[in-house]
């Protein structure tokens, strides 16, 4: 494929646009824009192309391969949980013989954004744009942050300040400009935008940027060719909604290509404290919430893509499933301790919402669960659960 073969086309009326800089929502749509609701108007990627024969994942991209900065993004592992685990070994893992682990811990920057960062970082230079802005919580900063490092953009960040500690000190390294902001991510966003603007830089703000989507769709292409078939179950975290978007439109471009025949059922799972998409996705709007949870990176007041993922759900016969705080720390220590995976909060609640479920499940399902960022990204969320020892030994018989 080449560029001519894509568009941008609005997820609520339809409209389309040429793919250029200056194009983020539909200005139809966005005449309806509400304050404090999520944004009208976001916009998909279409193509006109065809694959034939073997392809990778960045055909299916709508920037061309060389402008892709040179760090190892996506292709990540997709566990096999039965084969790690044991089949004799008893493990609330081992219930579903065909259950599946994407692991996009081991992205450049140990998250699944790096998938969005990286087209946003090829788009750019395709552009000739230097500067990139973006809003977070502290893995879309660091994504950005380190994969802009490898492109050799100037990237600013505006996060609030209650962003884990390890996710900042992460994107210092990588030498972006961290903005700190007296609020949460919500207002971090508000405040990202208006900077953006007034400066004329390139916003990667989830949703908002429709990169952000079509970057994220790379992983249900992966899991799509890493089992030969599509899935019959996909449990997504849910903050925005963007990655459950991405996920979506990456099973669409399959069915659309005649790869696949359906679109699998996908569970968005939120934090009880974070569960905007759950309630509208229940009685049909958005009212407003004030987020509160240890999934920091699922923690939103405001679902920027609200409606375009509760349309997805809709329309793909989704799912929602809300879980406590305490069953995502008990599932991110139930995957540390069982087969050696250490995701952070809200990358567990995946496997919190597949424990929730399964008895809606049929046993011979393929189930695959999706963890987007590593624990080393909030070890003081990751504490909570265990008990660091209090004292040192100076001789073997010491030990308790």
């Amino acid at each position: 494929m080449n560029a001519n073969d894509f568009t941008y086309v609005c997820s609520e009326c339809g409209h389309t646009f040429p793919i250029a800089p200056g194009i983020m929502v539909c200005e139809h749509c966005a005449a309806y824009q509400q304050a404090d609701r999520p944004l009208r108007g976001v916009l998909d990627v279409a193509f006109t192309g065809e694959v034939r024969g073997s392809w990778d994942p960045l055909h299916l991209l709508l920037v061309e391969r060389e402008f892709f900065p040179g760090i190892p993004v996506g292709h990540t592992p997709l566990w096999d949980v039965g084969a790690i685990v044991g089949r004799t070994r008893q493990s609330a893992l081992t219930e579903h013989p065909h259950l599946f682990i994407k692991d996009d811990t081991l992205n450049p920057t140990a998250s699944l954004k790096d998938r969005a960062s990286f087209l946003v970082a090829a788009f750019a230079r395709k552009h000739g744009i230097q500067d990139v802005v973006v809003a977070s919580t502290g893995n879309a900063a660091s994504s950005m942050a380190g994969v802009g490092a490898a492109a050799g953009l100037r990237v600013t960040l505006f996060v609030p300040k209650s962003a884990p500690r390890a996710k900042l000190v992460q994107s210092l390294q990588y030498g972006a400009r961290v903005i700190p902001v007296d609020g949460n991510y919500d207002r971090a966003y508000e405040l990202s935008l208006e900077y953006s603007r007034r400066f004329g830089y390139l916003s990667r703000n989830t949703a908002y940027n429709p990169l952000t989507i079509e970057g994220k769709k790379t992983v249900a292409l992966e899991i799509y060719q890493q089992l030969g078939c599509a899935p019959d179950y996909v449990f997504v975290p849910v903050g925005d909604g963007v990655i459950l978007s991405g996920v979506y439109k990456g099973f669409c471009d399959l069915v659309r290509l005649g790869l696949i025949s359906r679109v699998p059922t996908v569970y968005a799972v939120q934090a009880q404290g974070s569960d905007a998409i759950a309630q509208a996705f229940r009685r049909g709007g958005f009212l407003p919430i004030h987020a509160h949870t240890v999934a920091d990176s699922i923690s939103v007041d405001v679902p920027r893509n609200g409606y375009h993922a509760v349309k997805q759900l809709l329309t793909y016969a989704g799912r929602c499933v809300t879980v406590s705080d305490e069953a995502i720390l008990h599932a991110q220590h139930l995957l540390a301790s069982s087969i050696g995976l250490f995701a952070e909060p809200s990358a567990a609640a995946s496997l919190a919402g597949f424990l929730a479920s399964q008895s809606d499940i049929p046993a011979e399902a393929t189930v695959v669960l999706l963890v987007t960022g590593s624990g080393l990204k909030d070890i003081d969320s990751a504490a909570r659960l265990v008990s660091l020892p209090d004292r040192a030994i100076s001789r073997i018989e010491e030990i308790d």
